[in-house]
């Protein structure tokens, strides 16, 4: 980890910071800390417990050389914002419990420190609620909730790295689709720089890298620059937000590679129902006559059960699968839009899609990817759907996606709206079975739809309903 931001050291940053705040009414001077011990005078637990009581933003240096070993969670339960400058040094807890919680939803600014939970969680050695950083929002909180970090890794924990919940179902909110849960009128805005989260949420079903819940009239906007989410046991990155409010992404040269393999194959595949999937004719087969939910494995909630009936009440279809995760997971629901750019990025390696972004309700959906490669995930490359009244426009430049399970990119509008995308110096290559699977394209809108392609190799093909396909 850097010790210093462009050739500034991160202390004189702390005091230039500290001589803003003194300008306009704020703290006190700094409280440092001056050991790695759990508790007691120099900790970082009685500095956060010092500065909780002061009035306005608080600010903690930590001046040891040695890592911190806490026993139990460090809680900030100050409304004042908190800023913490580390020197590289890691807060660690061996036992299966969130590292940091800001329980009464104050910004956050951390540089330089890392947070580590115990490690080697997975399927068969489950944990059950250990963040590395939650905020929890309040119900009645305005403005926007701010987490800032730079130089800053969270490892080794059983649930989410990061969480931001404007949720009160807290870990019940699920995702944002449907809009579960009621929330604060503020906003969320997650900036991260140089910033590593890797090997979290495998102790858990669902637990991303990052995750934030984001219900009431708040946007979500969150930028993300040379970081990367690797090894989660779900998303890397899932982003939620589920009533009236947009969603706004900025990624630069940043990894959501190797995620979303807590519901193991190589574990759970031999407990699946030896046919999976099945379609019948109406009146011949019962419900009862189906496989039944899968029970009695290491995590029941890992497995997929769809069944589709006739209106007689007979079964038409179901199917059955484990329920993998993505690199970059975005459900945005509600009035509405769905904004988003990625730049210099990579998308691998990933256990279902490697980008899965969707919008609902009012509102559409604006994505542009630069110089991106998307390969080797298990589903798709690119999963972009529209899925009801609203515009999608996709720009992809410069972008290769090959190698994946499922599409290069599938690209859906399912409802009323347009459809405008454009391909410029895209590769697409051995996606799926190759036959016309570099491309799915879907407009369910009034008007034809269109794409433009421009100095472009789509090795394996194109599938288009109702898009005109334009070569430049």
């Amino acid at each position: 980890m850097k010790k210093s931001l462009n050739g500034i050291s991160v202390f004189a940053l702390a005091a230039a910071v500290t001589a803003g705040l003194a300008t306009t009414g704020g703290t006190a001077a700094p409280v440092l800390v001056t050991n790695g011990n759990d508790s007691g005078e120099g900790s970082l637990r009685a500095a956060i417990e010092a500065v909780a009581k002061t009035d306005g933003p608080a600010l903690i240096l930590i001046e040891t050389d040695d890592d911190i070993e806490i026993e139990t969670t460090l809680v900030y339960d100050s409304t004042a914002p908190l800023f913490i400058y580390g020197r590289g040094q890691t807060v660690e807890i061996d036992v299966d419990a969130t590292l940091l919680t800001m329980s009464q939803g104050a910004d956050l600014t951390v540089s330089d420190l890392n947070f580590e939970g115990p490690d080697n969680f997975s399927i068969q050695n489950r944990g059950k609620d250990g963040k590395g950083i939650f905020i929890d929002v309040r119900d009645d909180q305005t403005g926007i909730v701010t987490l800032t970090l730079s130089d800053v890794t969270v490892s080794g924990v059983a649930y989410h790295g990061i969480h931001i919940s404007d949720c009160d179902l807290a870990d019940d909110c699920g995702a944002g689709r449907g809009g579960k849960g009621g929330g604060s009128p503020a906003s969320i805005a997650v900036q991260l720089k140089d910033v590593e989260i890797y090997d979290v949420g495998n102790g858990r079903f669902d637990a991303d890298g990052i995750r934030v819940d984001e219900r009431g009239e708040g946007d979500v906007f969150f930028v993300a620059e040379d970081s990367s989410f690797t090894l989660v046991g779900a998303d890397g990155v899932e982003l939620d937000e589920g009533q009236e409010g947009s969603v706004f992404v900025t990624a630069v040269a940043s990894q959501f590679d190797d995620n979303g393999a807590y519901c193991d194959p190589t574990i759970l595949d031999a407990l699946l129902p030896e046919k999976k999937e099945g379609e019948f004719e109406d009146n011949k087969v019962a419900e009862k006559d189906i496989p039944a939910e899968v029970t009695g494995s290491p995590d029941d909630a890992c497995f997929e059960r769809e069944v589709e009936l006739y209106d007689s009440g007979y079964v038409k279809a179901y199917e059955f699968g484990i329920d993998l995760d993505d690199g970059f997971d975005i459900d945005e629901a509600g009035p509405g839009d769905l904004w988003a750019l990625i730049i210099d990025s990579s998308i691998q390696e990933n256990l279902d899609e490697g980008l899965d972004f969707g919008e609902e309700d009012e509102g559409g959906i604006h994505l542009a990817v630069w110089r991106t490669t998307a390969k080797d995930n298990t589903d798709d490359g690119f999963k972009i759907v529209e899925s009801e009244d609203g515009d999608v426009d996709v720009l992809l430049h410069d972008v290769v996606s090959k190698d994946n399970g499922g599409y290069g990119a599938d690209i859906r509008q399912l409802n009323k709206g347009t459809f405008n995308a454009r391909a410029d110096k895209v590769r697409t290559d051995d996606n799926d079975d190759g036959d016309n699977t570099g491309l799915k394209l879907t407009n369910e809108g009034e008007s034809e739809g269109t794409i433009t392609i421009s100095a472009s190799k789509i090795e394996d093909g194109i599938t288009a309903k109702n898009v005109k396909v334009v070569e430049e």
